[in-house]
């Protein structure tokens, strides 16, 4: 086996987290006729990191999407299974999506912050969709919280009053991530956030990434194998063979997953040998 790519520093004992624990069960989706997931199933632990890896075209963003009720936008999607927030299934009857979408934040690939928008505005821009009301002097001291778990905060503490879209890249994506966490939700999704951005800001967002994991479950997708050793503590590992659904091949902790695999496939993924 390669040497490990794991960093013994994320093995270090963390304090207790109490937060929120989501669960896919038997999570199967389709495109109109087209199947993309096959029973998955995974659970994403409370104060943790999950990273889902695999090639492209396995489902790993579908299954991202249908954890916070976005797959419906998609007029022809179907979906089987449920998705459970600390054992409540969020597409039971009844439930509010914009609840659900407070509680379980994403943040895209690309970054997306409203370019007209002022800085701090940009930061609070969810709480009126979510009907938070929050008073002015409150307001400013959560734009200044948010921004420092973002990572952002020295950066732009002098110039709040200026648009997101001044912002660089990286900026910009740590800018989206103090507007998700403006909400306070329990769940953070993010859909390759560094994927755009040059080694510098991957890092810092890397660095905020570990630094937020304490108080909001986080799930990511990434193709970046060095960075999902990195970051997480626990992987999942999809992939779709032969013209079949997307599917997970193999879950588990993070170190297991790069340095004693039980899969050959996963062995093969992680160690380059395709995708």
């Amino acid at each position: 086996m390669s040497e490990s790519l794991v960093d013994p520093a994320s093995r270090t004992v963390e304090p207790a987290f109490q937060g929120s624990e989501l669960e896919a069960v038997d999570i199967s989706a389709w495109f109109g006729k087209h199947k993309v997931l096959q029973r998955v199933s995974l659970t994403m632990s409370a104060g943790s990191v999950t990273a889902l890896i695999g090639p492209s075209g396995c489902g790993k963003s579908t299954f991202l999407r249908i954890l916070n009720r976005m797959h419906e936008l998609v007029p022809s999607a179907a979906l089987a299974g449920e998705v459970l927030l600390d054992g409540v299934d969020i597409y039971e009857p009844g439930g509010r999506i914009t609840e659900t979408r407070r509680r379980i934040g994403m943040v895209f690939q690309k970054p997306n912050p409203f370019p007209a928008m002022s800085i701090a505005d940009n930061v609070t821009a969810g709480l009126k969709l979510t009907g938070s009301k929050v008073s002015r002097n409150d307001r400013m001291d959560l734009v200044e919280q948010c921004l420092t778990k973002a990572g952002l905060w020295k950066e732009v503490r002098d110039r709040l009053k200026q648009p997101g879209g001044a912002l660089s890249g990286g900026q910009q994506q740590r800018l989206c991530i103090a507007r998700s966490l403006a909400v306070r939700p329990d769940v953070l999704l993010m859909d390759e956030p560094c994927s755009a951005l040059d080694p510098t800001s991957t890092r810092r967002i890397e660095e905020t990434i570990a630094e937020l994991r304490h108080e909001v479950t986080i799930v990511i997708v990434t193709h970046n194998m060095q960075q999902a050793a990195r970051v997480s503590q626990h992987c999942a590992f999809f992939l779709a063979e032969a013209g079949t659904p997307g599917l997970i091949v193999e879950a588990g902790p993070t170190e297991m997953m790069f340095n004693d695999p039980v899969d050959p496939r996963t062995a093969d993924y992680v160690n380059g040998r395709f995708g």
